[in-house]
């Protein structure tokens, strides 16, 4: 059996192979990601229509307990009345918990104040680096 024993390479043959190497790595890993992510949004998607046929049908349950709703209130009073009297209350309740929404929603802060002072600090100590 002949043993071949390779030929040393320039460090600066290895460092250029490294890297490409290294490129072609981080490629194909960017790949596998976009597949895996891929992927799984097909099965959330599934998941999200699931969720909105059920909510769909609560809505249209909702629906029929509010005509059922007024209809017995219809038994006391004139039936405009009845269906005034639960339109306004379910206008006014999703009206108050819309502006409740609101109101929260107005005050959050979207900012990433985390990020933004990470990279202020990363600025300062690279600039500090460059100026060794």
């Amino acid at each position: 059996m002949i043993e071949v024993t390779p030929e040393p390479r320039p460090l600066r043959e290895l460092v250029s192979d490294l890297a490409a190497q290294t490129g072609v790595l981080i490629r194909q890993e960017i790949k596998l990601a976009k597949a895996e992510v891929g992927e799984k949004a097909k099965l959330a998607a599934k998941d999200v229509a699931l969720m909105a046929s059920g909510a769909l049908a609560i809505v249209l349950g909702s629906a029929v307990l509010i005509a059922a709703l007024v209809l017995i209130l219809a038994l006391a009073l004139p039936l405009w009345a009845a269906a005034l009297i639960v339109g306004l209350v379910f206008a006014g309740s999703g009206a108050g918990l819309a502006f409740a929404g609101y109101r929260s929603l107005e005050r959050l802060d979207f900012v990433p104040r985390q990020t933004v002072e990470t990279l202020k600090e990363n600025r300062a100590w690279v600039s500090l680096e460059l100026a060794k």
